[in-house]
């Protein structure tokens, strides 16, 4: 199991998402920011160490929305998913990747994997 940090960040009933790169697992589909939890590390601490090195930015508050477990063909993840309350820095792709600000109300027009598709329905339930 794939234990991973997720980051919503949110500005003016936008999103940020970005494209996950084609030679990663599920590559070429768009994904919520963040990585991996090492070993020994809690959520919050790899949640912000994964956004400052993704996206250059500094968390300052976060809190928790939901926990998913999905099962792959090939791999099973357990998402962290939490609401970046207040972050410093403007996001660009450090690593190269495409970022971009979204509406939430279009996020239906974007390609996620499969395990973020409840990240997708809460963040358009927000906009209720």
């Amino acid at each position: 199991m794939v234990h991973v940090a997720v980051g919503l960040l949110l500005r003016s009933n936008q999103v940020l998402i970005a494209l996950r790169p084609k030679a990663s697992h599920q590559g070429g589909l768009w994904e919520f920011p963040g990585g991996k939890v090492e070993q020994g590390e809690s959520v919050e601490v790899a949640l912000s160490r994964e956004l400052k090195e993704e996206l250059g930015v500094d968390v300052h508050s976060a809190n928790p929305v939901m926990q998913i477990s999905h099962n792959y063909h090939d791999k099973k993840v357990l998402l962290d998913v939490w609401s970046v309350e207040d972050f410093s820095g403007e996001p660009c792709g450090i690593e190269g990747q495409p970022v971009k600000w979204v509406s939430q109300a279009s996020l239906q027009n974007y390609s996620f994997p499969e395990a973020n598709q409840s990240i997708v329905l809460w963040l358009e339930q927000q906009l209720s």
